[in-house]
């Protein structure tokens, strides 16, 4: 199941961000300036809408993997570096103490494996 857009949740600690992340800062204005609604659009036919667990919304999950290339790490050490990095935590829509995806959850379709003849 798809779940709503994510915005980022009212949280006591919001104003963190206006004070450590600078406004020039490219990944808040990537996060101020983009919208990444298409890809509810391009995806939303792919979900069930009344069947299976929730899933990490893919706006969330595209916004990830633009992490991840962005600055070239690995799905550890990405999740690891959202959990202290407010900067990734805007980028992601989370609130400063919301809790990142496990770093097991899939970013990329996995490789083919090669049929048996």
């Amino acid at each position: 199941m798809m779940p709503d857009l994510p915005n980022m949740p009212p949280s006591p600690y919001a104003a963190l961000y206006d004070l450590l992340i600078p406004a020039d800062d490219e990944l808040r204005l990537s996060h101020d300036l983009v919208s990444f609604d298409f890809i509810t659009g391009l995806l939303e036919d792919t979900y069930c809408h009344d069947n299976g667990r929730m899933a990490v919304h893919p706006v969330r999950m595209f916004k990830y993997l633009f992490l991840k290339a962005h600055s070239n790490l690995s799905d550890v050490d990405l999740v690891r570096r959202a959990k202290t990095d407010l900067t990734y935590k805007y980028f992601l829509d989370l609130a400063p103490e919301d809790d990142v995806i496990n770093p097991s959850s899939p970013m990329r379709s996995p490789s083919p494996r090669p049929s048996r003849p």
